[in-house]
C-alpha cells in the first residue's frame, strides 16, 4: 500500500501536468551512447544505424481527454493515432510504425473495439505506418488508449526545440483554435440532450469545427515540404496545449523570447463566426485552445522568401533576446506578457 501522511501530500495540481513530468524524471539521465536524446522534447531519438529512431508516445483517458457521449469510437481510433504521429513530425521525421496499448471495462463488446481498432486502421493506412505491436488489459474505469510512435530522419535533419535563436520567424502551420470550438459545440449540445433526449442537433455550420476535434489530421505534408522549400527550421513542436504553452515551450528550450503578433495568428472564418455566436474572444481560444496538432516552428530570416506565399505556412512573430521576455503583441499594439493558459490534464477543475 502507499503511506503517506496528509502533512505531506502534495496535489498533482500544484505540479501541474508538465511540472509533474520534470519532477519525476529528474533523476532519469541518459547513459546509452544509442540514446542521443531522452525525456524533454517532442519525440526521444535513438540512433541505432545509419538513421535516427524518433519515438513518442501519449495516454488517452475517458473522461479526462474523451467523452463518449460524442465521440465516435472509429473517431477515437483515428485520432489516438494522430495525437502520436504528431510529435514525430514535429521533430521533422517520417513516422513509420506504432504500438496501440488499450485498457477496457466489460462494459464494451467485442465490435466496440473493433469499431475502435477501424479508426486505427484507417489512419495506419493514410498515413502509411504499420501496427507493430501493442498490449490489452482490463480497466475498472472505462477506456484508456496508449499508443507509441516511431520514426526516423536523417541526424542533420532532426529539428529539437532548444534551437531557436534572436531574429527567427515565428512560424505556423494551418489555422488554429478551431478545435476547442468544436468542443465547446459538442460540450453544448451534449447538455442540449441531456435536457431533452427528443432534441435533434443541427450541426451542419459547425462541421469544419466539429471535424477538427473529432477527427485531427497530423501535419505529415510539412517536413517533405520543408524539404522541398530546403528549409531546416531552427526549432519545432506540435500545438496541442495551445499556442501560448507551445510558444513558451520553445523559447525555455531555447532560452530565447518572443513577439506574438495577434493580428498574424491564422483564423478561419467559422471559428470566427462561433466565437462571436460564444460571446469568445478568438485570440483567447487559440492561445489557450489546444487540440489543433498544427506544427510551430521558427526559421532564420534567411528563409523567409523560401515560405513567403505559401498557403500552408504563416509567419506570426519573431524571437528575441531572453531577457525581453514573451509577449502578445495586440491588434491594438499593447505588449501583454505571454501566459501558458493551455489545457492541463493535472488541473482540479479539468
Amino acid at each position: 500500500m502507499f503511506e503517506n501522511s496528509q502533512e505531506n501530500r502534495t496535489n498533482l495540481s500544484e505540479l501541474g501536468e508538465f511540472g509533474l513530468i520534470d519532477h519525476l524524471t529528474a533523476n532519469f539521465k541518459p547513459k546509452l551512447k544509442s540514446t542521443i536524446k531522452a525525456i524533454g522534447d517532442d519525440a526521444a531519438v535513438l540512433d541505432f544505424d545509419n538513421k535516427h529512431t524518433v519515438v513518442s508516445t501519449d495516454l488517452l483517458v475517458e473522461g479526462v481527454h474523451f467523452d463518449l457521449a460524442y465521440m465516435p469510437l472509429k473517431h477515437l481510433g483515428y485520432k489516438a493515432v494522430m495525437v502520436n504521429l504528431s510529435d514525430i513530425y514535429a521533430m521533422n521525421a517520417t513516422a513509420t510504425q506504432i504500438t496501440v496499448s488499450i485498457a477496457v471495462s466489460n462494459r464494451f463488446p467485442v465490435e466496440a473495439l473493433e469499431e475502435l481498432y477501424s479508426g486505427i486502421e484507417l489512419a495506419a493506412k493514410i498515413y502509411n505506418v504499420d501496427v507493430v505491436g501493442g498490449d490489452t488489459t482490463s480497466s475498472t474505469s472505462g477506456l484508456l488508449i496508449s499508443v507509441t510512435a516511431l520514426g526516423m530522419a536523417e541526424a542533420d535533419d532532426i529539428v529539437y526545440r532548444n534551437g531557436a535563436q534572436p531574429n527567427d520567424l515565428l512560424v505556423v502551420t494551418g489555422d488554429l483554435g478551431a478545435a476547442y470550438m468544436g468542443l465547446q459545440v459538442l460540450e453544448r449540445e451534449k447538455e442540449v440532450f441531456k435536457a431533452n433526449p427528443n432534441a435533434q442537433p443541427d450541426l451542419d455550420q459547425y462541421t469544419y469545427l466539429i471535424e477538427r476535434q473529432l477527427k485531427p489530421e497530423a501535419r505529415k505534408d510539412i517536413p517533405p515540404l520543408l524539404k522541398e522549400l530546403e528549409v531546416k527550421p531552427t526549432s519545432m513542436i506540435d500545438i496541442s496545449d495551445g499556442l501560448s504553452s507551445e510558444i513558451i515551450h520553445l523559447c525555455k528550450n531555447s532560452k530565447v523570447g518572443a513577439n506574438l503578433f495577434e493580428e498574424k495568428i491564422p483564423l478561419d472564418p467559422a471559428l470566427i463566426s462561433v466565437c462571436e455566436e460564444f460571446e469568445i474572444d478568438s485570440t483567447m481560444v487559440t492561445l489557450s485552445g489546444g487540440e489543433d496538432y498544427e506544427l510551430l516552428f521558427t526559421i532564420s530570416q534567411n528563409d523567409y522568401d523560401k515560405i513567403k506565399g505559401n498557403p500552408n505556412l504563416t509567419v506570426i512573430g519573431h524571437i528575441t533576446e531572453e531577457s525581453e521576455g514573451m509577449h502578445l503583441i495586440t491588434r491594438a499594439n499593447q505588449k501583454l506578457p505571454l501566459i501558458a493558459r493551455g489545457w492541463n490534464s493535472m488541473n482540479k477543475e479539468d
